[in-house]
């Protein structure tokens, strides 16, 4: 099965040199998503992660799946300080189906009003 590079109009256009993800055997495979671009991006952390739930969860529908398919997620942030709010939110987002996870504490990300990129992981079955 060839690979599938897709781009999603639900969600801000991507600003590099990539797609917003790639579909493989069943899975997709969602590049690092943030705030830049919505109105959450001056924000604090949860909202922006309030953000970034909501464009993975309209990827998600496009696909025809919901976020009990995650598979997987990898979050950088650069201040975990607020990581009791980002927990409730993401808690609120997953209910009973919660993924593999990985937080990582970053310095800084591609734009200074961002703190939290979320890459995720989709079973597409």
């Amino acid at each position: 099965m060839p690979l599938q590079r897709k781009n999603y109009l639900c969600i801000p256009e991507a600003v590099g040199p990539y797609v917003h993800a790639v579909a493989h055997q069943g899975i997709l495979h969602i590049s690092g998503l943030t705030a830049f671009a919505t109105k959450a991006q001056a924000q604090e952390t949860d909202l922006q992660a309030r953000e970034i739930v909501s464009q993975i969860s309209a990827i998600a529908e496009e696909q025809r799946v919901s976020l009990a398919n995650l598979v997987k997620v990898t979050i950088f942030v650069t201040d975990l300080s607020a990581l009791g709010e980002l927990r409730s939110v993401l808690a609120n987002a997953y209910g009973d189906h919660r993924p593999a996870s990985s937080l990582v504490e970053v310095q800084k990300l591609f734009h200074p009003d961002l703190k939290i990129e979320i890459e995720a992981t989709l079973a597409l079955t």
